[in-house]
């Protein structure tokens, strides 16, 4: 979070404002612009440190992607059947007046241009050489085919650029001075722009905080060859949880004792590190090839591949899918999805794909369902849903629960404060975790759920209101609030000890059995269950706290006296004590 480093939130206010004057006043365009630029810094960052690392021997042989000469699409010569040698030779001689030193579409070359050459060759050059970097097949190609570079003045750009590079200065710094990874970083900068988008919040849409992201990873556990996927994935936020955490875990084994006690949590207790040693060219394959993502938004899908690609993720799965209608078929394909999927209220009933079977138009129901669908046999879910699904008391809602209780082992439901997603929304909602026991065709022989496990999150280490600030312990540190327990006390919650002490309705966690659920028509509101616990005060006397008042008036007198004084109040009072006596 960029609470605790002003320096680094005031650039980039000041990167919005400069957008703002340049005008580019839309902030979902803007956010598009600078990604662009911040795409472009950050691939000549890594690809000069992978560079670097081969040459010192850390990894492995690396070929640039600024090396030899690059040919837009458009110029590049194309064999055809009729085509002889000679032709061929000459198409391919005709092709090089096209081609563009590579080494000049590095921002580091560029930079150094004049405004009006600058413009003109980032636009003409650099931005088609980005849309077209993994190759003409790939699924980012593919999705950067209706991107469009649009900033209009050469002075924007330049001062879009200066202002980038002074950012990089300062996340360098961040990263040396207070030990975070570089990507971590940058990974908040790119969540703090992202939280400036004001259209964020329409159609029921809004970014989930990093912390309840991690929160998520942690509660799930996703390992090292699982199939991972958010069906409404946004900007990835998920899947670059997912990611970070895998990778954390790794790094973690190749660590000595020393070296992972030396790991020091975030500032919502989260341990989370990037070393890169941990992850082998042939982990780093699997990991890419097990994220999916699928987005209804072309913006948000072009946002979330970049996202993924800037974290070291060269081709991510990302792509333009409503996985809600009937064009997308896929079914018990994943061993994991964390998903916050919009909640839209209604969607247009006849595309809802066939295999959905709740008899309902709403999205936040739809979506559930669809996860169990999406889930293989014995896969995990995390999913934030509004809490009116927990209780809503329509035929849909109930045969959703039904399911969640029946065909899944709904191992928790977490609720969460209702300022958890402020400034977008002030709605209550709640975490799922379920696993897929049975089958929607499976005869269910017995319930997969045994019991559930309630726990009512109070705070989560931030104000509940619109300002989110980072809230502080007694003792000056940056408060975890209830992240770390819930975490604890969840992955505990199966063990005799943990188990017994699960039994007390008045805790802010406990155990529910399935008996109890089906016997209250599937409810999983916390509320219904949680028992009250009412605190015995004893009050004074009337008399004596009238006693209290009248000495605070007129100060230590005698009673005899009392009867001369004319104060109305002390008179008043005197009144109302001869009445209770």
């Amino acid at each position: 979070m960029l609470q605790n480093n002003p320096e680094l939130k005031s650039k980039i206010d000041q990167l919005w404002n400069k957008f703002w004057s340049g005008g580019i006043s839309n902030p979902l365009t803007a956010i598009e612009q600078i990604t662009y630029l911040l795409f472009m810094k950050r691939l000549d960052e890594l690809d000069l440190k992978r560079q670097a690392d081969a040459k010192d021997g850390w990894s492995d042989p690396y070929q640039s992607k600024f090396e030899g000469y690059w040919i837009p699409p458009e110029y590049r010569a194309r064999r055809e059947e009729k085509d002889s040698d000679a032709d061929w030779a000459k198409k391919l001689e005709e092709e090089k007046k096209y081609q563009v030193e590579k080494r000049t579409l590095r921002w580091s070359e560029f930079k150094r241009m004049q405004a009006e050459d600058m413009l003109q060759h980032v636009q003409g050059k650099v931005f088609p050489f980005l849309k077209d970097l993994n190759g003409a097949e790939s699924n980012f190609t593919h999705h950067m085919k209706n991107a469009v570079f649009i900033i209009p003045k050469p002075s924007l750009l330049v001062e879009a650029v200066k202002t980038i590079d002074e950012i990089f200065i300062v996340m360098e710094k961040d990263s040396k001075e207070k030990g975070q990874a570089f990507q971590d970083i940058q990974g908040d900068v790119y969540e703090y722009l992202l939280s400036e988008i004001a259209s964020a919040g329409k159609n029921g849409q809004f970014r989930t905080p990093r912390h309840i992201i991690k929160l998520l990873a942690d509660l799930v556990q996703p390992q090292l060859g699982h199939k991972i996927a958010d069906p409404a994935c946004g900007s990835g936020g998920f899947l670059l949880g997912a990611y970070q955490y895998i990778v954390t875990q790794l790094a973690l084994k190749s660590l000595k004792k020393k070296e992972r006690e030396a790991l020091e949590p975030d500032e919502d207790g989260f341990v989370r590190t990037s070393v890169a040693a941990a992850l082998t060219e042939k982990a780093q394959a699997i990991l890419s090839a097990s994220l999916w993502g699928y987005d209804i938004d072309s913006t948000m899908v072009r946002l979330g591949l970049m996202n993924l690609m800037m974290h070291g993720i060269d081709e991510p799965n990302i792509d333009y899918k409503d996985t809600l209608s009937k064009s997308y078929t896929q079914e018990a394909e994943y061993d994991i999805i964390m998903a916050n999927p919009p909640f839209t209220g209604s969607i247009d009933k006849g595309d809802i794909n066939e295999n959905l079977k709740l008899a309902t138009t709403k999205s936040e129901l739809l979506f559930v369902e669809n996860i169990y669908r999406l889930l293989k046999k014995g896969g995990t879910a995390g999913v934030i849903v509004p809490q009116g699904v927990l209780f809503g008391s329509g035929k849909a809602f109930k045969d959703l629960r039904k399911l969640l209780v029946e065909r899944c082992d709904l191992k928790a439901v977490i609720t969460l404060p209702s300022g958890v997603f402020k400034p977008y929304a002030g709605v209550s909602t709640a975490i799922l975790l379920f696993t897929k026991v049975w089958g929607p065709k499976d005869k269910v022989d017995q319930p997969a759920t045994e019991h559930v496990w309630f726990y009512e999150m109070a705070a989560d280490g931030y104000s509940l209101d619109d300002k989110r600030s980072k809230q502080k312990t007694a003792d000056g540190k940056d408060s975890w609030g209830d992240l770390q327990d819930i975490i604890e006390k969840y992955h505990a919650r199966s063990t005799k000890n943990q188990a017994e002490k699960n039994t007390d309705r008045t805790a802010k966690y406990f155990m529910v059995p399935r008996c109890e659920i089906e016997a209250e028509g599937y409810d999983l509101s916390l509320s219904h269950y949680k028992e009250d616990v009412f605190e015995e005060v004893h009050y004074d006397a009337p008399g004596v706290i009238l006693d209290r008042l009248i000495q605070a008036e007129v100060g230590d007198v005698e009673e005899a006296e009392l009867a001369n004084v004319q104060s109305g109040i002390v008179r008043e009072l005197l009144e109302l004590k001869g009445m209770v006596e």
